[in-house]
C-alpha cells in the first residue's frame, strides 16, 4: 500500500519505521523540506516528498503534526485527492503545554473534528493516545495475551475498518470508538489516554471517559492564536 505521513517528529518517525519495515510503499513529509528527511530515508527506504506530494501518493494519508500548526497547512492540500484515499489524524491538543488557544476546541469540537473541518476531509482519529516508542517497540502478533489496542474514530465503517486492518499488520488490536465526535474519549485526560490496555481493558475505558475537558487540558487565558 502506498502511505503518505505528514509530519516525521516521534509518531511520524516511528510509523515511517514501522510501515517502511512491513513493505508498505512511504512517503513522508514535514514543514523543513524532503531534503532534511535524508537521514530517515536512507534508514527505512522511504521517500521524502514535499507535503503536496505526500497527500497525493497516499491510499492512507497520516497527518502526524502539532495542532498549532494545522491550520498553517495549505488549503488546496488535498484539492483532487480521491474521496477514497483515507486521512488519518494523530494529533492531540496541548493548550498551556504546546498549541496555545484554539477556539474551535475550546468552544466545543473535538480535536479531531477540528482538524477535518481545517483540511477539508473527513479524518480517522488513532495513533494519539500511544507513546512513539511502544508504537514502534510493542506490536504482537495477533492473538497475543495483552496484546495493546488502539482506540478508532470516525464517521465512515469502512474507513475504519480499513484502518483497524492496518493496526493489525503493526501488531495492535483496533476498537472502534465511535464517530468523531465520540473522539472526546480519547483525548488527553481521559482513561485511555498514555496507557497500553488490551481490547477489553481499552472498551471499559473508553466506556469511563468523561466529556469534560480537565483544567489542565484548556486554554488558560481569553484570545485566540487559531479560529
Amino acid at each position: 500500500m502506498n502511505i503518505g505521513i505528514i509530519g516525521a517528529g516521534h509518531i511520524g518517525g516511528a510509523l515511517t519505521r514501522r510501515l517502511s519495515a512491513l513493505g508498505h510503499k512511504v512517503f513522508v513529509a514535514n514543514s523543513r523540506g524532503p531534503e532534511t528527511l535524508a537521514d530517515l530515508a536512507r534508514e527505512t527506504g522511504a521517500t521524502p516528498v514535499s507535503i503536496h506530494e505526500a497527500a497525493r501518493n497516499g491510499e492512507i494519508v497520516i497527518v502526524t503534526i502539532p495542532e498549532k500548526n494545522i491550520a498553517e497547512l495549505p488549503r488546496d492540500l488535498f484539492v483532487g485527492v480521491s474521496d477514497d484515499v483515507i486521512v488519518i489524524d494523530t494529533g492531540n491538543y496541548y493548550p498551556q503545554q504546546r498549541d496555545g488557544r484554539i477556539d474551535g476546541i475550546e468552544e466545543g469540537a473535538t480535536e479531531s473534528r477540528w482538524v477535518s473541518q481545517q483540511l477539508g476531509r473527513p479524518v480517522v482519529k488513532t495513533f494519539n493516545n500511544i507513546y512513539a516508542d511502544h508504537l514502534l517497540r510493542h506490536g504482537k502478533p495477533a492473538g497475543t495475551p495483552g496484546r495493546i489496542a488502539l482506540p478508532v474514530a470516525g464517521d465512515d465503517s469502512e474507513s475504519k475498518a480499513t484502518v483497524i486492518k492496518l493496526l493489525n499488520e503493526l501488531g495492535f488490536d483496533g476498537v472502534d470508538a465511535g464517530t468523531i465526535d465520540e473522539s472526546w474519549k480519547q483525548q488527553p485526560g481521559t482513561p485511555v489516554y498514555g496507557t497500553d490496555f488490551d481490547a477489553d481493558g481499552l472498551k471499559k475505558a473508553l466506556s469511563q471517559a468523561s466529556k469534560e475537558r480537565k483544567p489542565e487540558w484548556r486554554a488558560t487565558q481569553a484570545g485566540s492564536t487559531r479560529a
